[in-house]
């Protein structure tokens, strides 16, 4: 049962260390992605599809940009984080809805 949950887990990990890299190296290709993440370019071109539909990065002429969006994200996601763990720590104690 937890298994698709840590599946989910990792590939959200993965679309989250793409969107640092972009925030921190725009404009940046699929190809300099993949080296800096250590990735294989197709799972980088999935996550820039996935964070694109999602309005966290957006192409440019020169590679993937972060948007706004990415902005406000990554300066809540400690909180957002700390969210999950409380729930997760409900449910490992028994104590979740």
């Amino acid at each position: 049962m937890l298994e698709k949950l840590r599946s989910e887990v990792e590939l959200v990990a993965r679309h989250l260390e793409v969107v640092r890299v972009v925030a921190e190296n725009q404009p940046i290709g699929i190809m300099k992605l993949a080296e800096m993440t250590g990735e294989p370019s197709h799972r980088i071109r999935y996550s820039l599809k996935v964070l694109e539909s999602q309005g966290y990065i957006r192409a440019s002429p020169s590679g993937a940009v972060v948007t706004e969006a990415a902005d406000e994200m990554l300066a809540h996601f400690n909180e957002e984080i700390d969210t999950l763990i409380a729930l997760l720590e409900e449910m490992r104690d028994g104590k979740g809805t």
